[in-house]
């Protein structure tokens, strides 16, 4: 019953798509009075997408500043029924605190302390991803706050650390030299972007005998 509902959906979609559009007697589509494209995307639409940070860097980061006790405060009203008191393990998820130096031992302890390299992958991940049930929710001030809290609990950062996108780039994180580049001959490759060969051809020239 489903499936016969889905055929009918898509039939209708493209009879729909049929009726939209004609050819003119030259062969070049027209489009029907009354029917709509949309508008185009402003660089401003694209902005409210584009937040990217450069995790090394820190460009990217937001304007925006808070506290480790401004972070306890949201921590205690927004995280803590999944990461538990003090981020040590909660109902939903392990601890995010200590574990430093243990990245080379089995089992490891993977916390943000312990195994980021760098200080705004935090930042990052709780903007797009946390709260789990409403991401998106929180204000670049009370992530900076957030971030400072945790970086606090993993003896970081002190007390009267202000966080915001100038300070946190310098935060020296324990395991930032532990990793290895990726040197892989495939990660030079270059992006075809015009006059592409397609996907799963290998010219003849390119072939290893």
């Amino acid at each position: 019953m489903q499936l016969r509902k889905l055929i009918l959906a898509l039939g209708s979609a493209l009879a729909l798509s049929t009726v939209a559009y004609s050819l003119n007697a030259d062969g070049i589509e027209e489009r029907h009075e009354g029917v709509a494209f949309g508008t185009e995307i402003s660089e401003d639409d694209l902005a409210l997408w584009d937040i990217d940070i450069q995790t090394p860097t820190g460009v990217g980061l937001p304007e925006g500043e808070g506290t480790v006790s401004e972070g306890q405060a949201v921590y205690e009203a927004k995280c803590i029924a999944c990461h538990g008191e003090k981020a040590e393990g909660g109902s939903q998820y392990g601890s995010m605190v200590g574990g430093i130096g243990s990245m080379t031992e089995r089992p490891r302890k993977l916390t943000p302390g312990s195994m980021y390299p760098y200080a705004p992958i935090l930042f990052d991940y709780v903007r797009r991803a946390m709260p789990i049930d409403r991401p998106h929710s929180l204000t670049n001030d009370e992530v900076y706050a957030v971030s400072a809290y945790i970086y606090f609990l993993n003896g970081l950062i002190g007390e009267d650390f202000k966080m915001n996108a100038q300070t946190m780039p310098t935060i020296e994180m324990p395991n930032r030299d532990a990793f290895i580049t990726d040197d892989r001959p495939d990660t030079n490759a270059e992006r075809c972007m015009t006059d592409c060969k397609p996907i799963g051809t290998v010219a003849d020239g390119d072939r290893q005998g």
